[in-house]
């Protein structure tokens, strides 16, 4: 499980937050995929490093490919219900539109359903609604909280005239949450104050929690003086290092076996990983009168001990298996991508309490590549070792903000 926490002290956008959430490591592909699933062809999303007020900060860019005003949430919530994204994705957006049509129908006196959005209903907030819930579910974020959201001060021009800052709808969805101006001209979109107030459990400072990976997402103008951006913070929650890593409960399978054709080994390990095992392996023994044999180790988590017990009898020779319970500590554990002799291969970094235990190249990636470019393994497996200190991937160091959760786990 992880957290994200909102910083909207500088005010907030859909494109601000979808920025943000892409500069913490959401994949620009994955939140495409969301987007296009529900406004197939009529948007462009694209990212680029900017800065704002001498920060630097990811600009989400959503162009539409046409026009898209005067929409209803009759309209939105039909291509939201038929579109196939991530059931998460799906339920966040469709509670964000809700959420702004019951204030926009609030602020003209109308029925929910009857409420035309017009920016909002464009489609590029839709993109921007969408996109953020779509990068959330790609960080594996299940929880979000907010600080106090800066809204503006003086008036601005909407499609219903002018308007006093904050507009009408950001006041009513800011029911119940911090504000403050925080400036001049308007800070927070109604699009940015949905998705904070209906995603984010609560206000509240920044909570404790083992941070992973920080984004900052620009907004259109750069004010001198003052960052136009917004910031997510994801990690962990809890207290941090305080919370050790607690050793987990498994089942060691053993079993003895000295008549079974040794060529057959390699074929019943991987059936025994595919088969849900955390490890497996073989050690040479020799059993009464000098035979020679190999001690089969399983690694199982509990749940798994009987499915194993089986798959041991079933691919071995053996007429018995015994078994003890361990405890297993284990590092947390993930990946990221290094360029190495100009391609991209992946690193497994362990890593407590937010620093880098170990960063070790993964065999098989590495085996392909040198097949391909004629090398001997060890030099590329050297090489990546090298891409990863460059990169920073050395004990002692802080966990990137770009790693991914490892698919071991």
């Amino acid at each position: 499980m992880r957290h994200a926490w909102i910083d909207a002290s500088a005010g907030v956008a859909g494109d601000m937050l979808l920025g943000a959430l892409l500069d913490a490591g959401a994949r620009l592909e994955t939140v495409r995929a969301a987007v296009e699933a529900v406004v197939p062809g009529q948007v462009r999303l694209g990212r680029e490093q900017v800065t704002r007020a001498g920060l630097r900060a990811t600009r989400a860019h959503v162009t539409p490919a046409g026009h898209g005003h005067h929409r209803t949430w009759r309209d939105i919530r039909l291509l939201l219900t038929r579109a196939e994204p991530a059931e998460p994705v799906r339920e966040n957006a469709l509670a964000v539109f809700a959420e702004l049509a019951r204030a926009e129908a609030h602020v003209h006196g109308i029925e929910a359903d009857e409420v035309h959005f017009h920016e909002v209903g464009a489609w590029d907030s839709i993109a921007d609604v969408v996109g953020v819930c779509a990068a959330l579910h790609d960080l594996d974020v299940s929880e979000v909280s907010a600080g106090p959201v800066a809204v503006g001060s003086g008036r601005v021009v909407t499609a219903h005239g002018e308007l006093p800052v904050p507009v009408p709808a950001v006041a009513e969805l800011a029911a119940g949450w911090r504000i403050h101006a925080g400036g001049q001209g308007e800070l927070a979109t109604p699009t940015g104050m949905a998705l904070v107030t209906t995603l984010a459990r609560e206000c509240t400072e920044l909570p404790p929690m083992r941070l992973e990976a920080t984004g900052v997402g620009a907004g259109a103008r750069d004010t001198p003086g003052r960052a136009n951006v917004v910031r997510v913070l994801v990690g962990a929650p809890g207290a941090g290092p305080a919370e050790a890593v607690v050793p987990a409960e498994a089942v060691v399978l053993e079993a003895n076996v000295d008549d079974l054709d040794p060529r057959v080994w390699p074929s019943v390990l991987s059936a025994l990983m595919e088969a849900g095992a955390s490890d497996a392996w073989l050690v040479p023994i020799l059993m009464k009168k000098g035979r020679p044999a190999h001690t089969l180790s399983v690694l199982s988590p509990p749940g798994h001990a009987d499915e194993l017990r089986a798959a041991m009898f079933h691919l071995t020779t053996t007429l018995g298996v015994r078994e003890r319970t361990v405890r297993k500590t284990a590092l947390e554990r993930g990946w990221v991508h290094v360029d190495a002799l100009g391609a991209r291969l992946p690193v497994k970094v362990g890593h407590r309490d937010g620093v880098v235990v170990q960063a070790t190249p993964e065999y098989e990636p590495a085996a392909r590549l040198a097949a391909e470019r004629g090398l001997p393994v060890r030099t590329v497996l050297d090489a990546a070792v090298a891409a990863a200190w460059t990169a920073g991937l050395a004990p002692g160091r802080s966990v990137p903000r770009d790693l991914r959760p490892h698919p071991s786990l």
